[in-house]
């Protein structure tokens, strides 16, 4: 097919790709600052006595917790989480098409010159492995334990009702959050460049709103991963220094 053989092809099933990327973190990193706006409020840790969604004595984070359980969200999840895995290990096995395809590891040759200078882009396959592989930790870690539980059905659900011990459980090493925020660098240098490369690729690459949308890929880039480290720096604090 043209849109899988074509160079114009690849590009556009990575731009769209990406997009899933940048809905998905944006959805996610919102939800999780929930917790740290309920560090602020006192409400850390708050769950109502029942099980059901909503329960007015709730903390904010577990009212996103419960929103993320519902029948829409819960389709719409797996499909954004699906065009992120596609977006990454598409990119991957692109980028080492091109390497074999030139004989061996040169960076992309392309003509802005934006690109030509940006270290992200030229590390773009290091950075999608590091990303990639800290997903499949992430899976293991919190997917695993929370939403897959709940999914099938299995029996006990320890962190369906309190998302909040499962922050405190793993952010509490240090040794885990520390690798974390390593992560979420190597992210913001990956939506730094993909924001900017995803609107170049359906022509928004003139040189007045290129440069704008490179400023707006900086600064949506900023703000999902300093949400990420913030989430994961309060968790520490709670778990460590909070009674």
């Amino acid at each position: 097919m043209f849109i899988f053989n074509s160079s114009i092809g690849k590009k556009f099933i990575q731009a769209v790709s990406g997009a899933f990327l940048v809905i998905f973190l944006l959805l996610h990193a919102t939800i999780n600052f929930f917790s740290v706006i309920d560090s602020i409020t006192g409400k850390f840790g708050i769950v109502g006595v029942d099980e059901k969604l909503f329960t007015a004595g709730d903390g904010l984070f577990k009212l996103g917790c419960d929103f993320m359980s519902t029948p829409v969200i819960s389709i719409m999840v797996p499909v954004l989480a699906l065009g992120f895995l596609v977006h990454i290990v598409y990119g991957i096995w692109l980028t080492i098409k091109n390497i074999i395809a030139r004989g061996g590891y040169k960076r992309y040759e392309v003509a802005s010159k934006a690109a030509a200078d940006s270290w992200s882009s030229r590390n773009m396959l290091v950075l999608g492995l590091v990303v990639l592989g800290f997903i499949f930790f992430h899976l293991t870690q919190y997917w695993a334990h929370m939403q897959m539980p709940e999914l099938l059905k299995i029996a006990p659900q320890l962190y369906e009702d309190n998302p909040y011990v499962l922050l405190t459980n793993y952010f509490g090493h240090w040794w885990c959050t520390a690798l974390y925020i390593v992560w979420f660098g190597a992210l913001w240098f990956h939506l730094t460049h993909g924001f900017w490369s995803m609107f170049q690729t359906v022509g928004w690459n003139g040189q007045t709103w290129f440069k704008r949308v490179k400023v707006i890929g900086i600064i949506v880039a900023t703000i999902i991963c300093l949400m990420f480290v913030a989430v994961a720096i309060n968790a520490f604090v709670q778990a460590n220094f909070v009674a």
